[in-house]
């Protein structure tokens, strides 16, 4: 026991002196994390020209990533506190640049889809470990406090930068581009990571459960892949139907092994803590909202008003700026107006601003949209922000690194199911609003539905005449499905408002959990 004493102190005296320097590392990699979320939205419009995919394939491209971290979050974590944080946090960095290598040089969108799922695998461990190890880097509640918040900084920052880096890179170079600038970051994290990390296992080794493990990724990706399906096709076939009550019924039994079973791999008795579970609901709901924003509206800047790449990621700045605004200004705000009030009311400002672009959006001058892109992003950094708050107040000191889990997971998640239901949606109301135009033979016409992107490849190679018409015909479709999709998401910010207004209560000004880590 004394040894174990000792090495324990050993562990944190080094951590200690080396805790920053930790926290730049697990930050500069949760910036390639987060930008990866984003990344391709600015190269949309590029590959659906160049890898000609459908249009369930071209959501594949951007949402395979971030579902695959969701799906492998809570996973991972428990798999690192069992073999060692240090070693899951470096093999993380290793895999993450392995498939962005594979995904720069991707010849078709199969592949493509393939190494961007190999990205969120290696995100999920990097996230996970990350979670644990700034826990046990800051022991003290008010510095891990300000890590956690920079650490979440990060990974809104590195969205809201991936489409203005994408933008730049394809101005000089190839759409591959946008992936090789992880490498060098990854090498330098691999090797400084693996100097300066110490190793760490949780005290008490949990049993990872394989079962559950594979219920919840078979579950979550059965769901995704059913809702894609009847998005592209518009129609309910019996095949994707089995697919997705097989997929429900696994997501229900994961939930009740996890009430049953000693050692969860998810702790669901969080859930029970009403202000966790509407916490939760928030942040989910917001980054959905947000990322799927990003992604309608980097297409519609680049094909519809004509943007280069460069200046479609810039143009999504003042969004990322409000969004940093709204982070950094959310405790004063609360302070002023308390949690539930500033809750309630930035999740009314995000609901109104997508109402506002599904009604004017498309038909007004960029002044118009970027104002109502700014309320967006707003927000959402209020609703971040808080809601991480809240979760963490919520949770007992013993419960911190599986509410962490379950934070990131919600970002991860939310942008993931954002692109998945609204992205759907979207494409779905294009496909069969598309009207045919005279001279486009049905084979061009079945083309064109795929995507924005690909009717306007096309109306490029026709006459003028005919190539004006189907671009009419596809901006009109487009707008009929961004007009859809902003109003159920924004229908469902407005609802999160109404229940964090009437099931959040404020926390106290000392949690309990705080005095606890305190002493």
């Amino acid at each position: 026991m004394n040894d174990d004493a000792g090495a324990a102190t050993a562990l944190r005296n080094e951590l200690s002196r080396r805790r920053w320097l930790v926290l730049g590392i697990l930050c500069t990699t949760l910036l390639l994390v987060g930008m990866d979320l984003t990344i391709l939205h600015v190269a949309v419009p590029t590959l659906s020209q160049q890898l000609l995919p459908s249009a369930s394939q071209l959501l594949w491209m951007v949402d395979s990533y971030p579902l695959t971290v969701a799906a492998f979050l809570v996973t991972c974590g428990t798999l690192s506190d069992r073999v060692g944080r240090k070693k899951v946090l470096l093999g993380g960095f290793a895999v993450f640049g392995l498939a962005s290598a594979g995904a720069a040089f991707a010849t078709t969108p199969v592949a493509l889809i393939g190494f961007r799922a190999a990205l969120g695998f290696g995100a999920a461990m990097i996230a996970a470990a990350t979670v644990a190890i700034i826990r046990i880097t800051f022991p003290d509640a008010r510095e891990r406090a300000f890590a956690l918040g920079v650490w979440s900084a990060c990974h809104s920052a590195g969205a809201a930068i991936g489409p203005i880096a994408a933008g730049f890179l394809l101005e000089h170079s190839w759409w591959g581009s946008v992936f090789l600038i992880n490498l060098p970051v990854v090498l330098v994290a691999l090797v400084v990571g693996a100097v300066v990390v110490p190793e760490s296992r949780d005290e008490a080794v949990r049993r990872w459960d394989a079962l559950s493990a594979a219920m919840s990724v078979l579950g979550l990706g059965g769901l995704v892949y059913a809702l894609k399906q009847i998005g592209e096709h518009g129609a309910v076939s019996p095949p994707n139907l089995v697919i997705g009550v097989v997929a429900v019924a696994l997501l229900i039994a994961f939930v009740v092994r996890q009430r049953r079973i000693r050692e969860p791999l998810l702790e669901l008795s969080l859930f029970a803590d009403r202000k966790f579970s509407v916490a939760t609901g928030a942040i989910l709901a917001s980054f959905a909202g947000y990322i799927a924003l990003m992604f309608f509206a980097t297409q519609q800047f680049q094909l519809i008003s004509g943007y280069s790449p460069l200046l479609a990621g810039a143009a999504l700045l003042p969004m990322a700026v409000a969004n940093a605004v709204g982070a950094v200004f959310a405790p004063k705000v609360a302070a002023a107006l308390t949690d539930r009030v500033a809750i309630a009311l930035a999740l009314l400002v995000f609901a109104g601003s997508m109402s506002g672009l599904a009604l004017f959006g498309s038909g007004s001058g960029y002044g118009v949209v970027v104002a109502l892109l700014a309320g967006s992003g707003l927000g959402v950094g209020v609703v971040m922000t808080l809601g991480a708050e809240v979760i963490m107040s919520a949770a007992a000191p013993s419960q911190a690194g599986a509410a962490g889990a379950i934070q990131e997971t919600s970002f991860e998640l939310g942008s993931g199911l954002g692109i998945v239901i609204l992205g759907t949606a979207l494409s779905g109301i294009y496909r069969n609003t598309l009207e045919p135009v005279a001279g486009v033979s049905p084979e061009q016409h079945a083309e064109a539905q795929n995507s924005l992107g690909a009717a306007v490849r096309i109306a490029g190679e026709m006459d003028e005449q005919v190539g004006a018409a189907l671009r009419t015909a596809a901006v009109t479709a487009f707008g009929n499905g961004f007009t859809a999709a902003a109003l159920v998401g924004g229908a469902v910010l407005l609802a999160m408002a109404a229940v964090s207004w009437l099931a959040l209560r404020d926390r106290s000004a000392s949690p309990a959990g705080e005095e606890a880590d305190r002493s």
